[in-house]
């Protein structure tokens, strides 16, 4: 079955970013001139994704009014002449079929999942995490879309992680049947090095099979009060086969500041209109404060 929707889960409360998001959703927080879940969305469309649900919570009307149309700010931006953002702004309310559903409760990663249930139905869906931004040759989501074509499980994407960092990541147990595909045999959140299975974490791409649904309703919550989509996952791992596909491309922890201001950096550093500016900054400040990595930026 063709894959034609995704679920794009935007309603944690972002605290690592505040005091910056007590009024605004982390999602919306910028990436050079983009908010972090536009880069979601296109990356959603660009893999052929036909609808996208996306999942909020209170204080998050800002994701909606993102992308729907602005007839004030476009009237404005005509009658100025602006017409190159006008077609950007435009653009943006024409990305994609959305929809939203709410949270109601911060009950963990695997109930946001959940909730969405009825708008996914009995198919197979996408699942995508606004703190990971990938940067890549081809979208993300559409190489895991071509492994799921080849393989017709549950994929969840991979990428080789420092032993003293796993304690950070959801770690598998992997079989290689294939270039950059594996079969997962087990899973383990967050484990000690001394206890990862392997180097490989899951980051924030999956395809998943509807059946995760009926598993994660029949999941307790864990000692923080929430469900973790990893327990649904393990469980579902001893009915099904699960692949797992170590990506081309280079992935972001935006759902930190220090990873947002590399992933901003690097980014503008590769575009046409800010890189050569940018790096012309970044060796001035090399030059005023004697820092040897800024003379290096790319």
């Amino acid at each position: 079955m063709k894959i034609r929707k995704g679920v794009v889960t935007a309603a944690g409360w972002g605290t690592r970013f505040l005091p910056a998001t007590k009024a605004q959703p982390k999602e919306m927080l910028p990436l050079v001139d983009k908010p972090l879940i536009q880069y979601i969305v296109e990356e959603a469309v660009a893999s052929g994704i036909e609808q996208i649900i996306i999942v909020t919570a209170w204080g998050k009307r800002a994701i909606e009014d993102h992308f729907d149309r602005s007839f004030e700010l476009e009237y404005a931006l005509e009658q100025k002449g602006n017409t190159e953002l006008l077609t950007q702004v435009q653009r943006v309310s024409t990305l994609a079929d959305v929809s939203y559903i709410r949270q109601k409760q911060p009950l963990g990663l695997g109930h946001a999942v959940l909730v969405t249930k009825d708008l996914v139905g009995n198919e197979p869906f996408a699942l995508f995490l606004p703190d990971d931004i990938i940067d890549a040759p081809g979208p993300c989501m559409q190489q895991m879309l071509r492994v799921y074509e080849r393989q017709r499980c549950s994929v969840v994407a991979v990428e080789r992680v420092p032993r003293e960092k796993t304690a950070s990541y959801g770690m598998i147990k992997p079989n290689r049947i294939a270039d950059r595909i594996y079969q997962v045999l087990n899973m383990v959140e967050k484990p000690l090095p001394e206890a990862a299975p392997s180097d490989l974490g899951i980051v924030g791409r999956y395809i998943l099979t509807p059946e995760i649904f009926d598993i994660l309703a029949t999941i307790e919550a864990d000692h923080r009060g929430e469900i973790q989509l990893t327990d649904g996952l393990r469980r579902l791992l001893s009915l099904q086969t699960i692949c797992a596909y170590e990506f081309e491309g280079t992935r972001y922890d935006a759902g930190t500041p220090m990873g947002l201001i590399k992933a901003s950096v690097e980014m503008a550093l590769r575009r046409p209109d800010t890189g050569d500016e940018l790096r012309a900054y970044l060796r001035g400040l090399n030059i005023c404060q004697g820092s040897a990595a800024v003379s290096s930026a790319p």
